[in-house]
């Protein structure tokens, strides 16, 4: 490998690997970067909500093999006296980011000298979330005034947002952006086109590690099933969410010789997939189900490339988190996704042309069948949507290295 990468890069906003998502694309990207570069003494270092978390799975064997460096941030709401100092300074001097740069201080020391190296915010779908925008922008501020080139890497926003965004956006040195639908949104919205770049999420190219399966695998095909609290905030009407994969699963069960596993994709204390599919997996292993209850596992917690291993097995997948899609999409498992953003009808948009049939908008769930109508519309065709993959995966993930390709033009 004759490249040798020439900057240090920093990659900020990781919020641990406990979102097996999070998880996934900077395990995807370092893999990238070792695949098309020799790392050298400029080893990247990620910046991330939580060293424990990640050392727990994927990243921190990359850690111990010496091929990236972790770094914390500070978290200021822990230590109580200087969150009091930092907050009458920011009332004094209306300087909002002052607690951004307490938050990255010991990673900036960290990088020693990085005047013209690349700070990369790998976070990029943050931007669909309006509790986030403040986060970022301010982020993004503390990492280009040190002079670093910044990159917004993998990034999906809301199209009719992208006019409040612009004066950040246009202040990144590169966006990348991981569908048509932002990518088009973005130009639309007055961004500089010449800093945009299309790429797919860089997850797409995540390594599968070979792990157990349930026995359940061994006697029959298995649908995964994942659900979130995140999509349960968004739905039109308290508990329809979790009705309609009641009615889901019972279909299955019911009308299909098919097993069902239940799939967590994020296991963070406050927004923890398992909470609802615990749930689920309770009410269909008793009572009036429990003659069914060896046709239903529930997956254990672990790194993202062994749930890539497992989602790959099943024949069909219905999933809430985006990077659980992505998953089984990457390995040609045909798909019915419970979206809420642009990110997942974007993708089903440049995978299939539409995202009708593909995505169902949880804010979209008024009846109780409306899940087992999109699942149906789904296992009816499953070789037709399976060969359409097969045919557009192989080069959709390759253009995936594109995230790597476009760091290396700066």
């Amino acid at each position: 490998m004759d490249r040798v990468l020439k900057r240090k890069i920093l990659f900020y906003m990781h919020a641990g690997s406990g979102n097996h998502g999070c998880e996934a694309i900077a395990v995807s990207t370092m893999k990238l970067l070792q695949d098309r570069v020799s790392i050298g003494d400029k080893k990247p270092l990620f910046i991330t909500n939580s060293v424990p978390e990640d050392k727990k799975y994927r990243l921190g064997e990359l850690l111990e093999s010496g091929a990236m460096e972790l770094c914390e941030e500070r978290h200021i709401a822990e230590h109580k006296l200087t969150h009091i100092l930092y907050y009458i300074y920011r009332k004094l001097t209306k300087d909002g980011e002052s607690f951004y740069r307490y938050r990255y201080r010991d990673a900036v020391r960290a990088a020693g000298e990085i005047s013209g190296e690349i700070a990369v915010s790998i976070g990029g779908d943050n931007y669909c979330y309006p509790e986030m925008v403040k986060d970022l922008v301010l982020s993004h501020n503390v990492f280009r005034k040190k002079g670093m080139k910044t990159v917004l890497m993998g990034c999906s926003v809301e199209p009719d947002t992208v006019s409040d965004l612009r004066d950040d956006l246009n202040a990144y040195d590169m966006i990348i952006a991981r569908e048509t639908i932002t990518y088009e949104g973005l130009i639309a919205g007055g961004v500089d086109k010449s800093k945009i770049k299309l790429c797919p999420d860089p997850a797409f190219a995540l390594p599968v590690i070979e792990t157990e399966l349930p026995e359940l695998f061994s006697r029959r095909k298995v649908v995964g099933f994942n659900v979130s609290p995140m999509v349960q905030g968004k739905e039109s009407g308290s508990g329809i969410t979790m009705e309609n994969c009641r009615r889901l699963i019972s279909h299955i069960l019911r009308d299909s010789d098919y097993g069902v596993a239940l799939v967590p994709h994020v296991v963070w204390k406050n927004n923890n997939d398992l909470i609802p599919l615990k749930q689920l997996y309770s009410e269909f292993t008793t009572g009036e189900w429990s003659d069914h209850a060896d046709r239903i596992v529930l997956i254990d917690d672990m790194s993202c490339c062994r749930l890539k291993y497992i989602i790959g097995k099943c024949h069909l997948f219905v999933g809430a988190r985006t990077h659980s899609t992505i998953a089984a999409y990457s390995q040609c498992v045909p798909t019915l996704v419970i979206g809420y953003s642009v990110k997942s009808r974007g993708i089903a948009r440049d995978l299939f042309g539409r995202d009708e049939d593909y995505v169902i908008p949880v804010q979209s769930l008024r009846e109780a069948d409306d899940l087992k109508k999109g699942y149906d519309y789904i296992a009816e065709r499953a070789d037709e949507i399976r060969n359409k993959l097969e045919e557009v995966m192989p080069e959709y993930i390759n253009r995936a290295g594109g995230n790597v390709s476009f760091l290396e033009m700066l």
